[in-house]
């Protein structure tokens, strides 16, 4: 079913602002990586700049997949949702660039790489020396939501 069929149900596309404010408030959602033969999907928290730019921290070891598939990644997705009931919730797909950043740059963004939900793992364990820095730019966005009972089931 296409979404313009779904909407006699109740889905609603939403405008840039919702997704603005939706993405504002979340904190969590999957990053999707270009790999073969399926895509590398990651669940990360993030930063937002308020208007196209995500910040992900990468807790990292040697070797390690994500870093190696972000940095050969010519383009990304990033998927964040929220469902609170089968009634009520939102979706926003995201498709843009991902670029490392070295410290320097990190901390001159300030208080955009804040707002990302952490598990307290990383708060607690030793991460010195173990971090990389992404930038995310939002080159295309898309938004859905569900925010009542559909058509016959109002109370």
């Amino acid at each position: 079913m296409s979404i313009d069929a779904l909407e006699e149900y109740g889905l609603e596309q939403m405008n840039e602002t919702e997704i603005r404010n939706f993405l504002t408030a979340q904190g969590v959602g999957i990053l999707g990586l270009p790999n073969e033969p399926v895509p590398y999907l990651l669940p990360m928290s993030y930063g937002f700049d308020g208007d196209r730019q995500l910040y992900f921290t990468y807790f990292v070891g040697p070797g390690s997949r994500k870093d190696s598939l972000s940095d050969r990644a010519d383009a990304a997705s990033f998927l964040v949702y929220r469902a609170d009931s089968a009634f009520s919730w939102e979706s926003v797909l995201l498709e843009g660039q991902i670029e490392a950043l070295s410290p320097s740059e990190w901390e001159a963004l300030g208080d955009a790489t804040d707002g990302g939900w952490r598990p307290e793992l990383f708060t607690a364990g030793s991460t010195e020396g173990n971090v990389s820095f992404y930038e995310f730019t939002i080159d295309a966005q898309t938004g859905v939501k569900h925010t009542g009972l559909p058509p016959g089931f109002e109370r």
